[in-house]
Order: C-alpha cells, then structure tokens, then sequence
C-alpha cells in the first residue's frame, strides 16, 4: 500500500504528474482492431467517426506469429492518425507473456502522447498495477511523455474478482476495469463455452403447478455477481466499469439484452469486437430520449438539487436530482459525438 502522502507523486523523475480525477469522456464503445491487418488499419480513418474509443489488440485472436506485426501495425496507426476526441487504447498481451515487456516499451517509446489507456490483461492483483505503473513512469520520463497514460484492468481470474477492490486502489494511473468473461469461466471452471451472455441451464424453475403443467424456467444472468462487484469497485473508487466481449455475432437481440443489463447496473461503455455491435452499444450506452427529457424536467424544477417537487404525479427530491444529473451529464457527452441524437435530447 502506497504512503498516502506520495500517492500522487510521479514515480519516475521527468515523469507526468498523474492525474486527480479522470478526463470527462464519451467511452460507450471500445472498438477492436487487428493492427497487423493492412486492409483494418486503412479502415482506421473512416473509423473514428463511428466509435468512441478505437482500441488496437495485440493479445488474445492475435495469433502468435502475428504478435510482432500487430505491435508495430499499432504504432504505425497511432503516429500516422489524428483521433480527434476519440479515444486510443491498446490491449498489451499478458504480463507473463514474452511479448509484453516489448509491447510497453516501443508503444510508449514511440508514441506515448498519442496513447490514451493501456489495457492490461488478466489482471490478478495490485502488484500487477505497481509494476505496470512504474514501467510506464520510466518510460514517460525517458521519452518526453506530456500527459499519464491511464491502465485499464480487465477482470479475467478469479483472484482477479477476489481482489477487485486492491486492484481499482493500486494506481492513480486507473482508468477503469472490464469484464474478460471467457478467460474468467475458465479460471472458475464454469461449465460453459460462450463469451459472454446467458446460457439456456442457468436459470430458476417456478413452484409447481397442481394442475402438473410445465413449469416455468427464467434464465438468469451469469455473470450479474461480477459486473456488480466491479462497477462497486470502480464508482466507490472514482473509475470506470465496462462489460467486455460479446462473442456470437449471429444474436444482436442477446448482445443487447447483455449491454442493457452492464448498463443498467453502472457500466459506461462496453467492448465491439464486430461492426454490427458498434451500433447496437450506442443505442443502449446512450440514455433514451424520453428518459433525459425527464432528467431535463427534473433539474429545471430544482436548479439547486435541494427539497421536493411533484411532476407528472411523482415526487422528486434530492436522491432523483442526482439520478437526473448522470442522465444529462450522459446525455450531453453523447450530443456532442452524435449530433441526431443530441437533437433528439434538446442540446
């Protein structure tokens, strides 16, 4: 555990000062990418403009005699293009991997100031973190870095769950934690072979009938318990909870019952690993029309967020002001990336 007195002292000489608070940004899609793939980083450009965070991946679905090429397709990306206020984030591989060490290393090395978030995979512990952190305040001092790059965990151990909270506290350099389900239901022994969603066995089955007609089965939500640890450990903490992977590309209804549920539980964004699901995450990561009108109503009536009022037969007090200022706080990141849809809310 670090002294508080020196938890925001840059852990390298010429390093960054880290950062307070994390920068106020739309994040609602994390669009993969294949940087060894010519043909996906000519797509990069055109990209931008569709997502919120352009992430390029070098670990898992990278094959290994690939690893190097994607490291390099990555840096060629991040110097050649300008990202405007999308967000650029890379998966590094695994820290037990022999690829990344080098991975850190050249990407900061070669464009630190271009890179937003470090994405560190399998995250176990806070002492994953500190090695990170230090890693990369070397590097910013070395290299001439202006600003912190953030680290982003992905939740994909058990021991990973089990230390979520030490995890979100290890670093002023966290940005935020995600959901790694595949790599997680292996590490649990989980009986299941999807990335991601439901599965038709886990459910409840309703009473009996006297009449001995069927019963009723409800599927539940597998993974509920861990996405609610996480946003816990994530909001308590100041930082930012996102589901990840979807993995059939075939279900949009299944994917967007899987982003509404993170949604609605605290989730700010979630990973695209298809074209299909960017726009499916911006429908459910972006609050409804009708919801933000509402919010709307909410905060005109109570400019200073302080007693009660009545609208539409419902009392609003404090507790819903604050509900109502996410939802317009959201609603205007979302305004200014989508112009139709911020005409739809009324900024």
């Amino acid at each position: 555990m670090k002294n508080p007195l020196n938890f925001y002292k840059p852990l390298a000489v010429g390093a960054p000062t880290p950062l307070r608070e994390l920068p106020v940004r739309l994040e609602r899609t994390i669009h993969f990418f294949p940087p060894q793939s010519e043909k996906m980083r000519a797509k990069v450009p055109s990209m931008i403009q569709q997502v919120d965070v352009l992430l390029g991946n070098l670990e898992d679905a990278i094959p290994a005699d690939a690893k190097e090429a994607a490291r390099a397709g990555f840096i060629e990306v991040a110097k050649a293009v300008d990202f405007g206020d999308t967000g650029l984030w890379t998966r590094v591989n695994a820290l037990n991997s022999p690829w990344c060490l080098d991975d850190i290393i050249q990407i900061v090395s070669a464009a630190g100031d271009k890179l937003d978030v470090l994405m560190v995979p399998k995250v176990e512990g806070p002492w994953d973190i500190h090695y990170v952190d230090q890693l990369l305040a070397q590097l910013e001092a070395a290299h001439h870095v202006k600003k912190p790059i953030l680290i982003h965990a992905i939740l994909e151990t058990a021991q990973g769950v089990k230390n979520v909270n030490e995890i979100a506290q290890a670093s002023p350099r966290m940005h935020g934690m995600s959901l790694g389900p595949a790599d997680l239901s292996a590490s649990r022994g989980m009986k299941t072979t999807r990335v991601g969603g439901g599965h038709p066995f886990y459910g409840v089955l309703a009473d009996a009938n006297e009449d001995g007609s069927e019963r009723t089965f409800f599927q539940q939500d597998l993974w509920h318990y861990t996405v609610a640890r996480m946003v816990d450990a994530c909001m308590s903490n100041g930082l930012k909870a996102f589901y990840g992977p979807f993995g059939d590309f075939e279900d949009n209804d299944a994917c967007k019952a899987q982003f509404r549920n993170a949604f609605l539980q605290g989730c700010l964004g979630t990973w695209t690993l298809h074209p299909k699901q960017i726009e499916i995450a911006k429908d459910v990561f972006s609050p409804e029309v009708d919801e933000v009108l509402f919010a709307k109503r909410i905060l005109e009536a109570m400019p200073d967020g302080s007693g009660a009022v009545m609208i539409d037969g419902k009392m609003q007090d404090d507790a819903t002001w604050k509900q109502a200022s996410v939802i317009v706080n959201l609603a205007k990141l979302v305004a200014k990336k989508d112009p139709e849809r911020g005409a739809a809310y009324g900024f």
